[in-house]
């Protein structure tokens, strides 16, 4: 009678041949991120599309300006960082065209905060025209207090 000895290689070779192998620790589910917006807003829409490009998956609420208003107030956000959108991540407010990288590092170091704003709508800002053409703009920490600080910041392209 003859014995076949499987060595460990040849076992998980065979178990990733058949589709079984083992997910990686990091193979983790995306960031879900529910936007408010304004039905009638594209860049809103255009930013959804990177963050997805980038690996979040999101769901969008269309919302009529004054009930839109009223969601980001109640969202902590102060008046002077609002934009055209307001999105929820993990127990954060994002507000406006705030990139990919920026909420990755929010989400990573979980800071005591209401969350990131890009007040207005600057230009080259995701989902705001191409990053090549960008014009300087900040990302705002904002606090629970009310207060802002810089978090990042992008120079003109």
């Amino acid at each position: 009678m003859t014995m076949t000895h499987l060595s460990r290689r040849t076992a998980l070779l065979a178990l990733a041949a058949s589709g079984l192998a083992f997910r990686p620790a990091l193979a983790q589910a995306a960031p879900m991120l529910r936007v408010v917006k304004d039905p009638n807003c594209g860049c809103c829409e255009a930013w959804v599309e990177v963050l997805q490009s980038e690996g979040f998956t999101a769901e969008v609420e269309l919302m009529e300006f004054d009930a839109l208003q009223a969601h980001k107030a109640a969202s902590g956000i102060p008046a002077g960082m609002v934009s055209c959108h307001t999105a929820h991540v993990e127990g954060y407010a994002l507000e406006g065209h705030v990139p990919a990288a920026d909420i990755r590092r929010l989400l990573a170091e979980r800071p005591e905060a209401v969350g990131l704003a890009v007040p207005g709508m600057p230009y080259g800002s995701p989902g705001m025209g191409p990053e090549t053409e960008r014009e300087a703009y900040d990302v705002h920490l904002i606090r629970k207090d009310g207060t802002t600080e810089v978090f990042s910041s992008y120079a003109a392209a």
